[in-house]
């Protein structure tokens, strides 16, 4: 009975380990846990004091509670049946399907990484990056919105930029959600972007049970009350224009929408423009048939030196922010309102009609997002060595054109942001910004667009160029040869 008993090595460590887990997952973990979903209650309280809107009780429920709904989803099933019959698939196999396209899609929204964390590095990025300004504001139209309603931003898609830039913003106001696209679906960014309320996108996805599911999905939130922002155009913009809409998640929304319910839906149209874009080489190249198309390495190799050479520049003092990134928010559009003026039904309409109605709406919204895209110093400057490439001009020849431009903008209504409402100073930070980055060389006080930067400079141009000659049909002869190929 007292004889010593020898045990292995490895045996013991097991047993420790086993011990420490018991320890933990029965005594310490259920009390973080509670310490934590008690921090997050406060918080919530306390932001819901400070928001326009409250946060939505969906954005709180459990992601695995939102996978079950969409997997029982009526509609979600009959589609399991439709694809089962016409596929020859099993309903287990075409079930595991729906689980994993419903994982794939569903947040798991976290207000402590979003209020702790999210909203302090959108606004920390935003502001290191760029000296960041609203231009306009349609204030009066945005308070006469009900708080029952459903809130969408619509906005253009200039630089990935856009959804730190629109989350800053809204930080203050609304808790924001926004569809990510596949880009995104890497770690650690997919987990972060999932906290934040962010649901996952498979862009130009044909498959009919991903769809039926993402449709559901985005109808969930949207009768939910979920503020949601869409970009239309579901790309970047490759030549700097606005680039046609997609109708798929705007479809999703209004097949459902219903006027006489108590929810509302509201789109509320935004534009963005830059100073610089941290893509605008990248964006160019995917479109230019001739260019050689770098491998992982080489974008991996060039994003370091762009990062390193700015951290250099930095630490000598001589580092300047990317300009301005100016944001204006128009005049809100109800649904409610515009299925009574338009006599339109989305939701009992047959689906080639609602399509077509849907198109004529989302040409409406791009519309009001290109009339709201801010002319910024760097588009104004660029504007001129575009529209004079061969030509060397004095800073008195500059301001005369800027001048001339200037009258044909505000002759159709458009946004200019005057930096300190100074402008000279306006056109001194365009021109430092391009002659920075040698995009126009300057020689004894004369600029003179760089031989080799014109499509750069048209890239910055083509953003306001539909401002100045609103009429002047769209050139996207580079762009189709592309998608063509």
């Amino acid at each position: 009975m007292t004889e010593t008993i020898s045990l292995p090595l490895w045996l013991v460590l097991m047993g420790a380990a086993l011990t420490v887990w018991a320890l933990l997952d029965r005594l310490f973990l259920p009390g973080i846990r509670l310490y934590l979903r008690r921090r997050s209650n406060t918080l919530i309280e306390e932001f819901d004091k400070r928001l326009d809107l409250p946060l939505p009780a969906f954005k709180l429920i459990k992601r695995q509670v939102i996978i079950d709904r969409l997997m029982y989803d009526p509609q979600i099933q009959e589609t399991v049946e439709e694809y089962c019959q016409e596929n020859g698939a099993s309903s287990k196999e075409v079930l595991k399907k729906v689980e994993r396209y419903a994982k794939e899609i569903a947040p798991a929204f976290n207000a402590l990484i979003y209020y702790r964390f999210g909203c302090w590095l959108c606004k920390s990025v935003a502001r290191l990056l760029y000296r960041v300004r609203v231009g306009f504001v349609d204030e009066e139209g945005i308070r006469r919105v009900d708080p029952k309603s459903s809130i969408v931003f619509i906005m253009n898609h200039r630089s990935n930029m856009d959804y730190i830039l629109l989350g800053f913003f809204a930080s203050q106001r609304v808790v924001l959600s926004f569809a990510a696209g596949e880009w995104a679906r890497v770690w650690p960014i997919q987990q972060f972007l999932r906290a934040m309320g962010a649901f996952f996108v498979r862009r130009g996805s044909g498959n009919p049970l991903y769809r039926c599911i993402l449709a559901r999905y985005v109808q969930m939130a949207t009768e939910a009350g979920v503020v949601q922002a869409v970009f239309p155009e579901g790309k970047l913009s490759r030549d700097g224009r606005l680039e046609e809409p997609k109708i798929g998640l705007l479809d999703y929304m209004l097949r459902e929408f219903d006027p006489d319910k108590e929810r509302d839906l509201v789109f509320i149209p935004a534009g963005v423009n830059y100073d610089r874009i941290f893509e605008d080489r990248t964006l160019l190249m995917s479109i230019d048939p001739k260019a050689k198309q770098k491998s992982l390495l080489g974008v991996i190799y060039t994003t370091s030196s762009f990062i390193i050479h700015n951290l250099w520049l930095m630490l000598r003092g001589r580092w300047h922010r990317f300009g301005y990134a100016v944001v204006n928010f128009g005049t809100p559009l109800s649904m409610r309102e515009y299925v009574k003026k338009h006599k339109v039904d989305f939701k009992n309409m047959e689906k080639e009609v609602r399509i077509e109605k849907v198109k004529v709406l989302a040409q409406d919204l791009m519309h009001k997002i290109g009339n709201l895209i801010p002319v910024s110093p760097t588009s104004l400057i660029a504007y001129v060595f575009a529209e004079n490439p061969e030509k060397t001009l004095s800073e008195l020849e500059i301001k005369a054109r800027v001048q001339s431009l200037i009258s044909k903008l505000e002759e159709h209504g458009a946004h200019i942001y005057i930096p300190r409402s100074d402008w000279d100073y306006t056109i001194d930070v365009g021109l430092r910004m391009l002659t920075l980055r040698h995009l126009v060389t300057e020689e004894n006080y004369l600029y003179r667009a760089a031989s080799d930067e014109i499509k750069l400079l048209r890239y910055y141009a083509n953003a306001i160029e539909h401002l100045i000659h609103p009429d002047k049909p769209v050139d996207r002869v580079l762009s189709s040869k592309k998608s063509n190929a």
